[in-house]
């Protein structure tokens, strides 16, 4: 850490606040980087300076909408990771706004900026024949990285799991609150990956373990149904919710009545129900090429199974200290 931190390597850091980012910064932070968080609301990142020593760690405002904020925050940085996606698009911020000419820009600004690594941050299902404009884009945002910054390491995550995730823990709400769990695409897989795994796998990557110019795809130790998630969930939260079985036509149907409504209002977008068409688990390519976590250097992955559960509980009847009471 010393020695990092005597040469002043500097790691920019785009969407560093956010879920997964906060764990890469902590990351890059243990191991001695100094840390620019690069977000939109920099006064909302006040949790990451804990994460390193007086100083290592500073948010910027920077939106990958706005060239001259990418411009100043990657000023002088050894290394530019780009976790900044969204899964709805919401006025000015569309999938191509964000996806595809974010990350060309952040890409582009980087490489001009004399940036000698350059770590992008995609999703599983990117596609450019995808039913998903999500999938769509997002590889249409791998494709402008690497043309603007062909040295750079392209990270396809799976569904990511961790205590701040938005996946689980809707569905433990779900389970806690509705009078039933819908089952949509019931068998439709997934590879759920720890956020701290990826964490190290986004700083093994930028240590020199990953091939310059690859796209790595990133599961967990386990391929498991939605339907198989759903029932983990209710056995976790002690919630035996019944399911409503729910055809994705008829899902399709609703998104397409309730669109005039605000994102925060609808339960799920047209755009999400058609990810649901499609596996989102790493490729027998990217196993075969040497393109997974594993030869990133994390050999032990974590499982749901290990880590959910921990901060599941506060979902169960009688709350996160039920074990204590007997």
């Amino acid at each position: 850490m010393t020695l990092r931190l005597k040469h002043g390597s500097l790691a920019t850091i785009f969407g560093g606040s956010g879920f997964v980012g906060r764990y890469a910064v902590r990351a890059f932070a243990k191991h001695g980087w100094r840390v620019r968080a690069a977000v939109r609301r920099p006064d909302l990142a006040g949790h990451l300076q804990p994460m390193g020593a007086v100083g290592q760690i500073h948010a910027v405002q920077a939106n990958v909408r706005h060239q001259q904020s990418i411009e100043a925050a990657v000023f002088g940085a050894d290394l530019v990771i780009n976790f900044v996606g969204i899964l709805a698009a919401s006025g000015r911020q569309t999938y191509d706004s964000v996806h595809v000419k974010g990350a060309r820009a952040v890409a582009k600004a980087a490489k001009q900026a004399g940036a000698t690594q350059f770590v992008h941050i995609s999703a599983l299902g990117a596609d450019h024949k995808s039913p998903s404009e999500y999938g769509r884009t997002r590889a249409l945002g791998e494709q402008a990285v690497l043309e603007e910054f062909p040295e750079a390491v392209i990270l396809r995550p799976s569904i990511v799991f961790g205590p701040e995730d938005e996946f689980y823990n809707r569905f433990a709400v779900l389970a806690k609150n509705a009078p039933f769990m819908p089952l949509i695409a019931g068998a439709i897989k997934f590879q759920p990956v720890y956020v701290g795994d990826l964490a190290d796998a986004i700083f093994a990557a930028s240590e020199g373990k990953a091939r310059s110019g690859t796209v790595y795809e990133i599961g967990g130790p386990e391929i498991l149904t939605f339907r198989q998630i759903l029932d983990s969930v209710r056995r976790w939260t002690d919630r035996q919710r019944p399911y409503l079985p729910l055809p994705l036509w008829l899902m399709e149907l609703q998104t397409i009545l309730t669109s005039p409504l605000p994102n925060s209002l609808r339960p799920i977008t047209l755009d999400q129900v058609r990810m649901l068409k499609v596996d989102n688990v790493v490729s027998d390519a990217a196993k075969a090429d040497g393109r997974t976590l594993y030869e990133l250097g994390i050999t032990n992955p974590q499982a749901a199974g290990a880590i959910v559960p921990t901060y599941l509980e506060r979902y169960k009847p009688r709350g996160q200290f039920s074990h204590y009471r007997g």
